[in-house]
This record gives structure tokens, sequence and C-alpha cells, in this order.
């Protein structure tokens, strides 16, 4: 009796996969119009939101439904369906902007754009932790920032403001060691 219920369905197959493209069709569609704040970084609100997230679509998903076979089955689905979403989205660029979106600018020219903090949801204290995560220590020192589609802070140094890489220090060695070399009698 127990393996009947692990493996027989509560509800048709059919129903179990439109369910479950419904569930991500209705989640792609949130998270684009809540924005990229929300895969940039979980506070601990976005946390319990996530958790009850997938506690609400885990019914919608289901429905009446316990069984090993019609979880499998739904998860098999959620895989398959953004593995076909991803490939088909990311062979061209309009379709990237339309799923996705575009980048957005935060800094311009060493200027914050507010608006666009507010728009986003991030704090000022939020954008100054991600320029110092990618090398920049002051505000002066970035010519312009953006967040990507898929949430993550990119910037930009200004030229006379970036650090010095292993290689190019390398490189100065080399060069200077040549030079003494040259200057060196016979």
């Amino acid at each position: 009796m127990i393996f009947h219920h692990l493996f027989t369905m509560g509800i048709p197959v059919a129903e179990k996969i439109l369910r479950t493209v419904a569930v991500y069709g209705g989640m792609a569609l949130l998270l684009r119009v809540f924005g990229k704040r929300e895969l940039a970084q979980l506070n601990s609100f976005d946390l319990v939101v996530m958790l009850l997230l997938s506690n609400v679509l885990q019914n919608a998903v289901i429905g009446s439904d316990n069984s090993l076979v019609g979880g499998l089955l739904g998860a098999f689905v959620l895989i398959a369906l953004n593995t076909a979403v991803v490939r088909l989205v990311g062979r061209n660029a309009a379709s990237i902007a339309v799923f996705e979106g575009r980048p957005t600018a935060l800094i311009r020219a060493g200027r914050v754009d507010e608006r666009a903090l507010r728009r986003l949801g991030l704090r000022r204290p939020d954008l100054e932790e991600a320029l110092h995560r990618q090398g920049a220590d002051a505000l002066d020192q970035v010519a312009d920032a953006t967040m990507e589609p898929g949430g993550t802070i990119v910037v930009r140094q200004n030229d006379e403001d970036k650090g010095a890489t292993k290689g190019d220090l390398a490189a100065l060695e080399t060069r200077l060691l040549a030079a003494v070399r040259a200057q060196q009698p016979g």
C-alpha cells in the first residue's frame, strides 16, 4: 500500500506540467517586474520572502499531489523549462533585453544616480560596499558603475586610480632589469 502512494500521482500529468510551467512563467515575470536588486543580494528579509515563496509556490505546482513521481515530474519540468528558456533567450540580444532587462547605470562620470538607487531599492552603503569589493576605495575613483540584469554591480575605475596587478609589476621588473643590463659594460 505504501508504494501505491509513492508512485500514483494525485493529478493528471498534463495538469502537473501546466501548473509547473504557469508557476515558472509567473515567477519569471515577477522577478522581471520587481527588479534586479532581488537577485543581487539577499538580506534577512529577502531570505524570509524566498522561503515563504517556495512554500506558497509548492502548493501551486503540486496541487493535491504528494506522490514521489509527481514531485520528480515537477522538478524535471522546472529544470527542462529553465534550460530551454535560458538557451532560447541567450541566442539574441533583443530577447535578452526583454526577458532579463538592461544594465542600469548607478554611477556616471563619478556621480551617483540617486534616482536609480531608489528605483532598484539599493542603499548607498550597499553600493559603496560593492565598490570596495571591486577595488575602489572612494567614489571619486569610479568612472562608472552599472547593475547588470542578473544583479551584479560592475565597476569601472578611473584609469589613474586603478591598482597595479602582479602582471603589471612583473612587466615593470622585466623592463627595469633589461634597462640595467643594457647600461652595464660589456
